[in-house]
């Protein structure tokens, strides 16, 4: 394995002269994107510094304690975010959201981690990575799936109640929008899988190359990530729509 190609201060400021140009480029085509380029900047590079001394730290502690900590501070802030992008004004979103999230990351890590991969000891450096890259597209997942859940029950309120003066339980009123909002939400998944390696190479893929891994074993992992994605987006998918529909219903089934 090769060694690392170390990146320094002075390496991450010419790296800034991307967003300099890009920052140039907007205003040359009066795009009016500047004020937000330098925001999505600056906070970029807070934000991920902050992340790398915060993991640094973990790292070489090994502390479990630490490991919960941190995975539940990003699991609260993807759940505030896809209840944002869902609905502010719907009761109990973030708790069913945060919900979610949780059970399809806490599944599909666990089973990674204990049948797959198989650490000796419970190391952050597996641990942190897959649960981020899990929860982060979850939080996409339910986003998508709830926010068109949502807009659809909203705009077919007379349908829904057409099917529930004949007889239907709300759980049959809205199957079907229920189904079109999970398909939604898994559709990116999905079109990834299909095109994986072959139109692009995936990020986890290119870093670990950067990093000296041998192809096979960056592909490896990165076969393994994918599916975990695809079983976390659709679970989160299917349980966000479950919990949000009853939402829009009273104990008398009425809309």
């Amino acid at each position: 394995m090769q060694d690392l190609i170390k990146l320094d201060l002075v390496d991450l400021a010419i790296a800034v002269g991307l967003m300099v140009i890009a920052i140039g480029l907007s205003a040359w085509e009066k795009l009016g994107l500047e004020l937000n380029l330098v925001t999505a900047t600056g906070r970029t590079i807070l934000q991920l510094l902050i992340l790398g001394y915060v993991l640094e730290f973990i790292f070489a502690v090994g502390s479990v304690g630490g490991i919960l900590a941190i995975l539940a501070v990003i699991l609260t802030i993807a759940a505030i975010v896809a209840r944002n992008r869902i609905s502010t004004k719907i009761p109990q979103v973030l708790p069913l959201v945060w919900g979610a999230i949780f059970i399809s990351t806490a599944l599909t890590v666990l089973y990674t981690n204990f049948l797959i991969i198989q650490p000796d000891t419970w190391q952050a450096r597996y641990v942190i990575p897959l649960a981020g890259i899990v929860i982060g597209n979850a939080m996409n997942a339910a986003a998508i799936a709830g926010e068109r859940l949502v807009t659809t029950l909203n705009t077919q309120t007379v349908e829904i109640e057409t099917h529930l003066s004949l007889g239907a339980t709300p759980q049959q009123a809205v199957n079907q929008y229920r189904k079109e909002a999970i398909k939604a939400a898994f559709l990116p998944t999905l079109n990834q899988m299909m095109v994986v390696g072959m139109v692009t190479i995936p990020g986890i893929t290119t870093g670990q190359l950067l990093a000296g891994i041998t192809p096979l074993n960056a592909v490896a992992y990165e076969i393994v990530i994918i599916f975990m994605v695809a079983m976390a987006n659709l679970l989160t998918s299917i349980l966000v729509t479950r919990g949000l529909y009853r939402q829009f219903f009273n104990s008398a089934a009425t809309s």
